[in-house]
Parts: structure tokens; C-alpha cells; sequence
């Protein structure tokens, strides 16, 4: 009876531990890196779905080298349905179904079809990863892309451009993140196109035409937002549009030896403080700056200005010629700290104006857009720009490097431990006890 009642509780005790572990689940990642966690950001992006979001994966049952491919969507997926309960996954082999992926436009074998609100986005599934996944469902989420329109004609930096000083990089992180991009001669244009989301002017080189000034002032004055980036240059025909926002732009280059290049004057400015904005509310990234001129700002009774990126506390704004050794001379250079950029705002009708001007043209180059956290502060500033204020602190990064770094000596010892040293250590023990218990017996 005794035995009997012990198999029956053990049978219960089972059973309540399956049930339990059915209805109640606790992972604990214990990576370093937390790699198989979903990031912050993410997790926001995934809370601010409202409603089902379908998730279609069309792949083959088995990859070339006969692993289980739909188990590996599955399990990649799983924090997703997790962190959004109602995120439904299917897994189709298009090869058992031809008819249905040919209905869902499948030109690959392996795709993922995210589908949220009508609106379709489509992932490769070789490019399947947390980061490419939440822009995917940042742009479901946008709904109609905004248009970005930069200005060209004058030896700008082109948001499509391959050269090291152009943003190609930049606009193509904008475009993954769901906007539009385009370009405007206002040589040729009548005006900039209402529709634009922002205007971009990005560091001229030559002079615009005062008509050309004009459309752009007719588009502030219209309440159309703007980005403009300026360069330690002239402005290049722009001054009527510094004065309407009441820009104090003082000549000079900012100089700060936070970060000294192996060659040439020390021109690279680290950004650790930022103003009170939502643009950089939640920004906790440094960011680096070369070759940038200080934003003053004078007060305007229309616009909420905001100073927004503060560099070169124990620098200083160097009026004279840039050499390898500046020295600061107190008669002419500014002593920092320096603000390089300034966020205004105001009401215009029923919409709120918004613009960014930033001392500093080169941080979101091709060049420069992978140091510190500059990415993510350009997609910020433009994501505010397109009153898309609640995707301004969203931009889930790549996870981490997770190879093991073993230099050669370590391997030896490694090699030395498991291949010579711990087999010694079992023959020994072995010939131990063999001997204790001949002397035993």
C-alpha cells in the first residue's frame, strides 16, 4: 500500500509539473550580451502594434546541409510571440504549396511575409535578424512613407551619393527605416513639393539663386519642416534663411583634443551632453563631430527653440588657421563648451513646424555615419523631423559580436589540458583505486 500510494503521488506530482510548466514559462538568458533577448527597443516597437500582426514564413522543411529549417524559423521567432501574444506564425513549404506562395508573390524558397493592418513588408529569410525584423515592423507601423526631399545643384551632399562625403548610407538606413527619399532642383521646380515629409539642405558649395532662396523661405514660411546642415564654409546665399530663424553663426571651427588624429589639427569632437529635447530624451550614445562651427541662438518670439548637442568642454572655437597644435588665444577664440546644433518649433495652423539646424555636415557622411552612436542620433533628428515622435527613440542596434576570441598560447594550454593532462589524471585515479582495493582484498 505504501509503495502504492508513493506511485501515485509521484504520478500527480508529474502530472502538476507538466501543467505548471504549460501554463507558466521564466527563461533566463545568460549570455553576456543577452543575444537571445529581444532589445529594448524592439519590445517598444512590438507594444506599439496595435492589433495582429500575421507572420508568413515560406521555406524549404530542410537546408542544404539537412538541418530543419521550419524549427529554426520557429525557434527564432518564439521571443517575438512571447513579447506580442497575438503575432500568429505559419510555415509553408512552397514546394507542397506552390499554389499559395505563387498567390503570395514567393520568387524565393526562403521569405518571410510580415503582414500587419493590409500592409505587407517582405524579409529575406537569409536576412532574417532582430534588427532588419523591427524595421520591418517599423514600417507597417508608418503606414504612407514620408518623403524626404534634399536640395541638389549645388554640390550637396546627395542622401543617394557613394562618395565618402555624401549620405548614401544614411538614406539607405532612412529607406529600411520607411521613408521615401528624393531629390529637388529648385533651379527647375516651381516650388518644394508640399508633400515633403522634410527638406533636407545638406552643406552647398555653391551659391543659390536668390529665387531659389525664396521657394525655400516660402516652404518655412508655409510651415514645412526642415534638416539643414552646415559646414564651417559660407552659407552660400542662405543668410535671409539664418536670419528668419534667428541663427547667430559665428565663423570659425571648433577644435577639441578629447580625440587627437595621428595627423592634422585636432578637429573631431566628441559629444557626451545633450539638451532636453525628444530627439535626445532617451540618446545615450556619444557621438563625434569633425570639422563643426557653433549654432548660436538668438531669441524669437514665434519659435520654442531648443539648443540640442553640446561638445569641446575644455575646447574652444578656433577663428584663425587650423595646424597640427591650435593654441587658444583668449582675444579672439571662443572657449567652449560649444553648442553645434538647435531644434525649433512652433504652430503653424493645425501642424507643428519643426527644424533642425546642426553645425556640422560630415557626421552622417559615408565616412563618419559608423562612429559611436551618429546613426542613430541622424535617424532620431529625422524621425522627429516626420512627427513620427514615438519611433524617435527606436533603433534596435545589431547584436553584438558573439565569436570567441582565443589567442594561440590559450589553445595550447587548452589542447595540453583536455588531450594530456586529464587523461593522466583518470589513469591515475584509476591505477589509485585498482591499487586500494588489491590492498583491500
Amino acid at each position: 500500500m505504501q509503495s502504492g500510494v508513493f506511485l501515485a503521488l509521484f504520478v500527480v506530482l508529474v502530472m502538476l509539473l507538466a501543467f505548471v510548466a504549460q501554463e507558466y514559462r521564466h527563461e533566463i538568458d545568460v549570455t553576456r550580451s543577452a543575444r537571445n533577448t529581444l532589445s529594448q527597443p524592439t519590445l517598444d516597437v512590438l507594444r506599439q502594434l496595435e492589433g495582429p500582426v500575421s507572420v508568413t514564413a515560406y521555406a524549404l522543411t530542410q537546408d542544404a546541409a539537412g538541418g530543419n529549417v521550419h524549427k529554426i524559423v520557429e525557434e527564432r521567432l518564439r521571443p517575438y510571440r512571447r513579447a506580442k501574444p497575438d503575432l500568429s506564425v505559419t510555415i509553408i513549404d512552397p514546394r507542397e504549396d506552390p499554389r499559395r506562395a505563387e498567390a503570395a508573390g514567393i520568387r524565393t524558397p526562403n521569405e518571410l511575409v510580415v503582414e500587419y493592418r493590409k500592409r505587407i513588408e517582405r524579409i529575406p529569410l537569409g536576412d532574417f535578424g532582430e534588427q532588419n525584423f523591427a524595421n520591418a515592423l517599423m514600417r507597417l507601423m508608418r503606414g504612407s512613407a514620408s518623403l524626404v526631399l534634399w536640395i541638389e545643384g549645388h554640390g550637396e551632399r546627395k542622401l543617394d551619393g557613394i562618395a565618402n562625403h555624401d549620405l548614401g548610407e544614411f538614406g539607405r538606413q532612412l529607406q529600411q527605416k520607411g521613408m521615401k527619399l528624393n531629390s529637388v532642383n529648385l533651379a527647375l521646380a516651381q516650388e518644394v513639393p508640399s508633400n515633403a515629409s522634410v527638406l533636407v539642405i545638406a552643406s552647398p558649395q555653391t551659391d543659390l539663386q536668390p529665387a531659389e532662396v525664396e521657394k525655400i523661405e516660402k516652404y518655412v514660411q508655409a510651415g514645412g519642416n526642415l534638416l539643414w546642415l552646415i559646414d564651417p564654409a559660407p552659407l552660400h546665399g542662405l543668410q535671409p534663411l539664418a536670419e528668419m530663424l534667428g541663427l547667430v553663426l559665428m565663423p570659425g571651427t571648433v577644435v577639441d583634443f578629447a580625440v587627437r588624429p595621428k595627423s592634422g589639427p585636432p578637429v573631431f569632437a566628441v559629444a557626451t551632453s545633450y539638451g532636453q529635447h525628444p530627439i535626445t530624451a532617451a540618446f545615450r550614445y556619444n557621438t563625434m563631430f569633425p570639422y563643426s562651427r557653433q549654432v548660436g541662438i538668438s531669441e524669437m518670439e514665434d519659435w520654442r527653440v531648443s539648443p540640442l548637442i553640446e561638445v569641446a568642454p575644455r575646447g574652444w572655437v578656433e577663428m584663425g588657421a587650423l595646424d597640427e597644435k591650435p593654441t587658444f588665444d583668449a582675444a579672439r577664440d571662443l572657449p567652449g563648451p560649444v553648442n553645434i546644433a538647435a531644434a525649433f518649433q512652433r504652430a503653424v495652423g493645425d501642424k507643428q513646424q519643426r527644424i533642425v539646424v546642426i553645425g556640422n555636415g560630415s557626421f552622417v557622411s559615408n565616412a563618419y555615419l559608423g562612429n559611436a552612436g551618429n546613426l542613430q542620433l541622424g535617424v532620431a533628428t529625422l524621425n522627429w523631423l516626420s512627427a513620427e515622435d514615438d519611433l524617435v527613440a527606436i533603433d534596435p542596434r545589431p547584436a553584438p559580436d558573439s565569436r570567441i576570441q582565443i589567442d594561440q598560447m590559450t589553445l595550447y594550454l587548452i589542447a595540453f589540458g583536455f588531450l594530456l593532462v586529464l587523461p593522466l589524471v583518470f589513469v591515475a585515479t584509476g591505477v589509485v583505486i585498482w591499487w586500494r582495493r588489491r590492498k583491500a582484498g
